[in-house]
């Protein structure tokens, strides 16, 4: 029986690998991609999230099944990026506040053809009206670093979520469903 394949998951975040292990996926290698992730003129969030997903598994030099995804947070229009610092952080929270926003993955895989498959999944999120020691509390516990929208529903901020509407391991950074089938439909096996 010739040898498996090895799965390479292109991207740094502790989440997607947690998520990941949820199903009993270990990838053999964390590869992280660094490419240009700013939105294209008249780009959608969600052409942005698919766009990418697919990019980062393209640029991956690593030899293998390679697993990509991209997470954008969307209120209309407005990409809500990962914050910068505190006081972006506050006013992504207070632009959230009360409302509902979409949050959107990308995920892609390169198979060992070069051929890569993504799939884009969208939930919607609604979020209760924060107060100013809401707001305060969460920028403090340093939660929002490193994601985007500027908070993590897996988190303190998940108290702040009164619905959703969609895939929550895509809220995450992952959806699982879809990541699966792309795997298993590229033929790649545990």
């Amino acid at each position: 029986m010739p040898a498996r394949a090895p799965l390479i998951l292109a991207s740094a975040s502790p989440r997607r690998l947690e998520l990941l292990a949820q199903i009993g996926i270990v990838p053999d290698k964390i590869a992280p991609t660094d490419i240009d992730e700013t939105r294209r003129k008249g780009e959608s969030p969600r052409e942005l999230a698919g766009r990418l997903a697919r990019e980062k598994a393209a640029v991956c030099t690593e030899q293998g099944y390679v697993l990509a995804a991209d997470t954008v947070v969307a209120l209309g229009q407005r990409n809500l990026e990962k914050a910068a610092d505190e006081a972006e952080a506050e006013a992504f929270l207070r632009l959230l506040s009360g409302r509902a926003h979409q949050c959107i993955t990308g995920v892609a895989v390169r198979g060992l053809d070069g051929v890569i498959r993504a799939r884009t999944v969208l939930a919607r999120v609604k979020m209760k009206r924060l107060t100013d020691q809401e707001i305060a509390a969460y920028v403090a516990s340093g939660e929002w670093k490193g994601k985007a929208g500027g908070y993590g529903i897996q988190g303190m901020a998940g108290g702040f979520i009164t619905a959703i509407n969609g895939s929550y391991t895509a809220i995450v950074g992952l959806p699982l469903y879809e990541t699966r089938m792309l795997l298993e439909g590229m033929g790649w096996r545990a």
